[in-house]
């Protein structure tokens, strides 16, 4: 009875290939996670802490880091396997994605701060006022 398998070098082929495409698809789905830029931009609020508190919702990055984090898995165990036969253009993408995520958490952050010390301040000059009467 013949059976045909498949050589070592196909099934790593095959393996290198899935491997590629599993880090190209958590970086997509990484990407996809990330806030629209019309949503960082625009708002309806009525007031300053409206316009804050806007910004700090649309500034998650909801389950980005998640995929991120599966894409670099994925990525530093095909390069430790030397899976990949040039692979320059999903370190660039997954540096990128790692720096823009960065720079959203940042902002939200920065947003939070001024979040809670916007109303701190009205009440500070609010009892100013009362004060001067």
């Amino acid at each position: 009875m013949s059976q045909t398998t498949l050589g070592d070098d196909e099934l790593f082929g095959e393996a290198a290939a899935e491997m590629r495409a599993d880090v190209e698809e958590h970086l997509t789905a990484a990407r996809a996670e990330l806030p629209e830029a019309d949503e960082v931009w625009e708002t309806d609020a009525d007031n300053v802490l409206g316009v804050l508190n806007g910004l700090r919702s649309a500034l998650d990055v909801g389950e980005a880091e998640e995929h991120l984090r599966q894409a670099k898995k994925w990525y530093t165990m095909g390069e430790r396997a030397d899976a990949f036969e040039d692979a320059a253009d999903l370190a660039a993408a997954i540096e990128d994605l790692e720096s823009l995520i960065g720079t959203i958490r940042t902002a939200h952050d920065n947003v939070s701060d001024l979040t809670n010390a916007v109303p701190e301040l009205r009440g500070t000059l609010e009892e100013l006022d009362e004060d001067e009467d």
